[in-house]
């Protein structure tokens, strides 16, 4: 029992010393800290500065989208059949009306035939009835005749006025027949004619290009089946989504300038056309359509734009580089510098358009020299200096770059 207090007792005083001795350490790092710091606090600060320069800037909406052209048809045919011949291909040169293929016309011609023949049939029946219809009237009027001298009865004349109005009935089926069998040969000769797929279109020039093929010849085809895309490649339209905070600032009729990979050292000078009237929920864009002249042929649908529009222009204004912002008890500002004594003082500032790597100052109206590399070590009244030259190497008397020999 003896020696485990013994123990405890030793244990206590190793304790006992060791927090001695940290306290101590730590007494003299803080008076080290105390000292290094009051002597920091009074030392310039190095820093870079810039002048503040009036420039015209703008703000410039960029964006990113794709080309499509000005009109975009699919031919299709209207009726099933055999392709039997294509006449044009990818990059074929199409006039409004052109027939650029065609279908087997084979059973359309054969249903023409069997409407002609129908159509002859029923008018022949036409002239039976006729017929028949006009000896009914003869014998008729001459019932009426015996009638009157009482030579028949009229139950006679009634019998034969009901076999002609039957004989009427039967003339007037014929006819109409006749108009269904007509009418049926329109219709067949319309299928024939459909075997023949024009191109057609009600504006635009009188040419188009076809940009693509999804058959070939000898494939079977039903209504509908995609033959060529023809298109209308005189302009282009540019289409872009834009973000809400952009939404206010675009407005029919506005120009904006559109470059595309494949001619990285031209411009093509458009005008927004549409504006879409809603946002999309999903992404808060919405579509802007850009009309481009394109007479020339050079762009082509697909390709990817790049569409700069010009919102606002400011000319002659104040613009710092942004690395002269910063934030003073939360308020943006810069530090303009005080030449004469080398001292800085905090400026809050309200900002406008930036241009690359400046920015626009709206107010207040500033003019001197900013801080742009050490102004998050300043606050007003610092004192700062500027970075030491290479011309401080010639005190010593040699030359930049010079020296001991190997």
């Amino acid at each position: 029992m003896k020696k485990t207090w013994i123990r405890i007792i030793i244990i206590v005083i190793v304790i006992l010393f060791a927090w001695r001795v940290y306290l101590k350490i730590n007494q003299i790092k803080s008076k080290g800290d105390a000292g290094r710091g009051g002597k920091n606090r009074n030392a310039a600060v190095v820093v870079e500065l810039a002048t503040i320069n009036k420039e015209t800037v703008k703000d410039i909406g960029k964006f990113s989208g794709s080309l499509s052209p000005r009109s975009r048809i699919i031919i299709s045919p209207k009726v099933s059949g055999r392709l039997e011949k294509l006449t044009v291909d990818i990059g074929s040169i199409v006039k409004n009306g052109q027939v650029v293929a065609q279908l087997d016309s084979g059973v359309y011609e054969q249903d023409i035939n069997q409407a002609k023949a129908a159509l002859a049939i029923t008018k022949a029946q036409v002239k039976e009835a006729e017929s028949a219809l006009k000896v009914s009237d003869t014998e008729l009027a001459r019932q009426r005749t015996l009638l009157e001298k009482a030579y028949i009865s009229q139950v006679e004349i009634d019998q034969a006025e009901n076999q002609n109005t039957s004989l009427k009935a039967k003339r007037d089926v014929a006819l109409a027949t006749v108009q269904q069998k007509e009418a049926a040969l329109k219709a067949a000769e319309i299928q024939l004619a459909y075997t023949k797929i024009h191109v057609s279109w009600d504006d635009g020039g009188k040419t188009r290009i076809v940009g693509e093929r999804f058959v070939d010849t000898g494939e079977m085809l039903t209504s509908n089946s995609q033959i060529i895309s023809v298109l209308d490649n005189s302009s282009m339209t540019a289409e872009i989504d834009i973000i809400e905070s952009d939404y206010s600032k675009v407005k029919i009729g506005q120009e904006a300038v559109i470059t595309a990979d494949a001619y990285p050292d031209k411009q093509f000078v458009g005008k927004i056309a549409r504006i879409s009237p809603q946002l999309k929920e999903d992404s808060r864009q919405a579509r802007v359509e850009i009309d481009i002249p394109n007479s020339n042929g050079l762009l082509k649908p697909g390709m990817f734009a790049r569409v700069f529009i010009e919102f606002k222009t400011h000319p002659n204004v104040p613009i710092v580089p942004m690395a002269a912002l910063t934030q003073s008890k939360g308020v943006q500002g810069v530090y303009l510098v005080d030449k004469p004594t080398m001292t800085v003082k905090f400026i809050p500032i309200k900002t406008g358009i930036q241009q690359g790597d400046m920015i626009e100052i709206v107010e207040p109206l500033i003019q001197g020299e900013v801080v742009t590399l050490g102004n998050n070590l300043l606050e007003d009244g610092k004192k700062i200096r500027l970075p030491k030259t290479d011309s401080s190497d010639k005190k010593t008397g040699g030359k930049k770059g010079q020296g001991k020999r190997p």
